[in-house]
């Protein structure tokens, strides 16, 4: 019988079976450590669902962001085309829109069939976009868009052609019996009555408060705007739904415009000259700035139009000089053409400004489609406010109107552009 061990041989029998086991250890832990390695994203995701404090071995994939749809928009170009860049196409089967003596709202200074203009054909003319079409304007659906909701026209007396233009598009679908249009010192309404909508127009050639702020006595040579002061006509904006800005032409006195620092009521005014450029800059960031701080980016659109070319000058396409847009009946087709009473420095503002919005609104480049058409201004065929002299008769040039366009006519178009850009952006 053997005696039982003693305390020291235990101690040396516990050592020889852990170093006989150390092998199989070292190998499990060689075997755990090559399926960490191995598997080791894995393991985390199935670790992690345990809710176990296990950090990743690389990044989560960042989540594709969601298009967010501009309000009124049904779908979102993918193939994005410009839409302002391209041509004019003949197409008397489809041009006019609408026919001049259809549409009662057309200032007698755009008339210009009534007023004796002996072609039509500067009324047939369509716009074709280089690599696209521009979608058909739909009344009906611009109606039903437009229930219950109020859509706004703001600048000068070319953002009011517009406001008509767009007017003369919709109205043929309303009983006459249901719509009315008004007119309130600077702001005209139209109402389409069973639809519950408002198209507007509100007189404000600089945004800002000036003195040729009256709707009808505002021809001014020594023209002035105030600084900061947006909020004298933007009172008269907040609940709009669909906003279209313009301005340009009444800023263009020359190379220096007039700021007021003060108060128009102020006994002595302060004011100070600054380069146009500058003057123009300022009206755009307080425009943006009271859009911002007024329209609600997720229920309303803002649109802004270019600035609208003049053809004054004759020898701006070639022709002989001391002419402008009087007796034209063809377009420019020269496709890099550039008349000398567009600035480009003025566009490089709004460039420069927009591109720093914080609040989206919609360009509507109209100025190089616009260029090309010297054909379609008034001229002198529209109603003269007051008696032409004998000079005047003799040289029909000397008062023709080539800033304002005839309607229907090219302004129709625009409105094809910002229907194309409200619901197709």
């Amino acid at each position: 019988m053997k005696p039982p061990p003693t305390s020291s041989s235990s101690s040396t029998s516990n050592l020889l079976r852990k170093a006989r086991l150390s092998p199989y250890i070292f190998t499990l832990l060689g075997f755990i450590v090559f399926l960490t390695v191995l598997y080791g994203q894995d393991l985390g995701c199935i670790l992690g669902q345990f809710d176990l404090d296990v950090i990743p071995s690389r990044p989560p994939p960042t989540p594709k962001k969601n298009y967010k749809k501009l309000p009124f928009s049904l779908s979102k170009t993918e193939n994005s085309c410009d839409v302002f860049n391209g041509k004019w196409v003949w197409d008397p089967l489809n041009r006019p829109l609408y026919q001049e003596s259809e549409c009662p709202y057309i200032q007698p200074q755009l008339t210009c069939q009534e007023h004796g203009r002996p072609d039509r054909d500067y009324q047939f003319w369509r716009w074709q976009p280089h690599g696209c079409s521009l979608p058909s304007f739909n009344a009906s659906l611009m109606l039903e868009t437009l229930r219950n909701k109020r859509m706004m026209f703001v600048g000068d007396s070319l953002n009011r052609g517009q406001y008509v233009s767009m007017v003369c598009l919709l109205h043929s679908l309303i009983p006459d019996d249901a719509k009315s249009m008004e007119t309130f010192g600077s702001l005209t309404v139209f109402t389409a009555k069973e639809y519950n909508a408002t198209i507007e127009f509100y007189w404000a050639p600089f945004l800002l408060e000036s003195n040729s702020d009256d709707a009808i006595i505002h021809r001014v040579s020594d023209r002035v705007v105030r600084r900061g002061s947006i909020n004298k006509h933007g009172k008269h904006w907040k609940g709009v739904d669909i906003m279209v800005f313009n301005t340009y032409l009444w800023w263009m006195t020359g190379l220096k415009f007039k700021i007021l620092q003060g108060s128009f009521d102020d006994k002595v005014k302060d004011i100070e000259e600054v380069s146009t450029e500058d003057a123009y800059r300022m009206g755009m960031k307080s425009m943006l700035r009271w859009v911002r701080r007024n329209m609600d980016r997720k229920k309303t659109r803002v649109f802004f139009t270019s600035m609208s070319p003049s053809h004054q000058k004759s020898g701006d396409w070639g022709a002989e000089p001391n002419g402008n847009c009087y007796n034209q009946t063809e377009m420019i087709t020269d496709q890099s053409y550039w008349g000398s009473d567009c600035r480009k420095s003025i566009m490089e503002v709004v460039g420069d400004v927009f591109k720093k919005s914080k609040f989206p609104v919609t360009f509507l480049n109209i100025t190089q489609l616009s260029l090309y058409r010297k054909d379609a201004h008034t001229s002198i065929y529209k109603k003269q406010w007051n008696p032409l002299t004998p000079e005047q008769i003799a040289n029909p040039a000397s008062y023709a109107d080539c800033v304002h366009w005839c309607l229907p006519g090219l302004q129709d178009t625009w409105n094809e552009l910002l229907f194309a850009k409200l619901f197709y952006p």
